[in-house]
């Protein structure tokens, strides 16, 4: 683990920018909260998850689950960037009928996707599948989730909650990525769901809660979860929505909203000075 934090700070520039550039070509996508788990995802990709961008399938890997599957294009940009399939395909294929990179994740047709996501709720309980089949089979890979704070007022999220503790799933983390706003408002005004990390130890998980930006605080979250046995681990992550363009930082509207030109403009030039 080479645990270089200017180079994962660099690396998380460069996604950033490759999600914008993605979005902002097909004039379509979801900005805000894919930019609020970029530090996750590299953190992740680039350090401390182990895979082989060559075999995807390879029996022992580790693997990545996005529940939240609206953030695809931060998934796509870290894979790229990871060597899972060429950078230019970001451009030619994203959101596109019949490619490769569809607007919610397809593990038929993207290497490195473990799990077709889309529908909100579903991705914890493929999570708990994946790590009690390592467990069956005697693998030692371990399986991350990455789940959205509007995402758990689905019931299924604490449905798959129950089971991974039942389970005792100590090879399963499970990422709430709390940037506070969802599609319509600030998740608080849609559903309330009170104290998070409470709700996820109350379900039988070890909690940890972190700045979600901030790669020190992840990866000693990360290093406290494996080390924990016999329960699951919830790692809550308070981030940014919008995070790195400083006028979409914590705006509804870039949940979903395409920027225009002079936004795109204005964003690239502070990611570019961000460096």
């Amino acid at each position: 683990m080479s645990r270089n934090i200017d180079e994962l700070k660099l690396q998380a520039n460069t996604i950033r920018k490759d999600i914008l550039r993605m979005i902002y070509n097909i004039q379509s996508g979801h900005l805000g909260g894919s930019f609020s788990m970029v530090e996750m995802l590299t953190a992740l990709y680039f350090d401390e998850m182990h895979y082989d961008p060559k075999d995807p399938s390879l029996k022992d890997r580790d693997r990545f689950v996005l529940s939240k599957g609206h953030t695809a294009p931060a998934l796509y940009a870290t894979l790229a960037n990871a060597g899972f399939f060429p950078k230019e395909k970001l451009m030619s294929s994203f959101r596109r009928i019949d490619s490769m990179l569809q607007g919610h994740p397809d593990m038929k047709k993207t290497p490195g996707v473990e799990m077709t996501s889309g529908s909100l709720g579903i991705g914890l309980s493929a999570a708990n599948g994946m790590a009690l089949g390592n467990r069956h089979q005697g693998i030692g890979a371990r399986v991350y989730c990455m789940i959205g704070d509007g995402e758990i007022n689905e019931g299924q999220i604490w449905e798959a909650a129950a089971t991974a503790s039942h389970y005792h799933l100590d090879n399963l983390v499970a990422f709430t990525d709390v940037n506070g706003l969802q599609n319509d408002a600030e998740t608080k005004k849609v559903k309330d769901m009170l104290d998070i990390g409470a709700k996820w130890k109350a379900f039988g998980f070890h909690t940890i809660e972190i700045d979600g930006h901030d790669f020190n605080q992840i990866f000693a979250a990360l290093d406290e979860a494996r080390a924990k046995k016999g329960v699951p681990t919830a790692i809550i992550s308070h981030t940014v929505k919008g995070k790195g363009v400083s006028f979409m930082e914590n705006v509804v509207a870039f949940h979903g909203k395409t920027p225009t030109k002079e936004e795109y403009e204005n964003g690239m030039q502070e990611l570019e000075n961000a460096i």
